[in-house]
């Protein structure tokens, strides 16, 4: 679980701690073994810097942003292995996605797993593993730690052909979909 620190202005406008904890919104799948993705902070599409999901832990109603918003992404994804295995169950896979992930999970193309794409600027930073960036046409680029991405609103997926988990912290800028 990653430590998420949250900074405020308390009354007398000095800057403040507003919360030092784990964010409330992580999702977990029981389906999707290893599979991991917690929305570390979001804004709205307001340029204040007080814009937020409120902290209640109320589930977001976007794991996407919308055209000016932001969200922080933190994605562990488990070895591809995990999804060619037979006991693997492809739906109940997709029912628990699109319960905890919307917004994102209506992306992904049913007749292409994994392949999805967003009205959004992602900036992708590999933290650990190894992940491979795949596009149309079977184009495709290995990332390893440190590794960035600047992912322009493309159609793409994910995949990890290697034995480990790999985790990637994603930048989300919602923009308006190129025509």
């Amino acid at each position: 679980m990653v430590r998420r620190i949250v900074t405020t202005t308390d009354s007398d406008g000095a800057s403040a701690f507003l919360s030092d904890g784990p964010s409330p919104w992580q999702a977990t799948f029981e389906s999707i073994p290893g599979f991991d993705v917690t929305m570390l902070w979001a804004t709205d599409g307001s340029t204040s810097t007080e814009a937020k999901l409120s902290d209640s832990g109320a589930w977001p109603t976007s794991w996407v942003p919308g055209p000016g918003g932001s969200r922080l992404l933190l994605v562990t994804f488990p070895p591809d292995s995990v999804m060619l295995s037979p006991d693997f169950d492809g739906l109940a896979a997709q029912r628990e996605q699109m319960e905890k992930l919307p917004g994102l999970a209506e992306a992904f193309e049913a007749e292409s797993p994994g392949m999805h794409k967003t009205a959004s600027v992602d900036y992708g930073v590999v933290l650990s593993g190894r992940i491979t960036l795949e596009l149309d046409n079977g184009r495709v680029r290995e990332l390893r730690a440190h590794d960035v991405v600047v992912q322009r609103g493309t159609r793409h997926a994910w995949r990890n052909p290697a034995a480990e988990p790999a985790s990637v912290l994603f930048v989300l800028l919602g923009a308006t979909p190129a025509r």
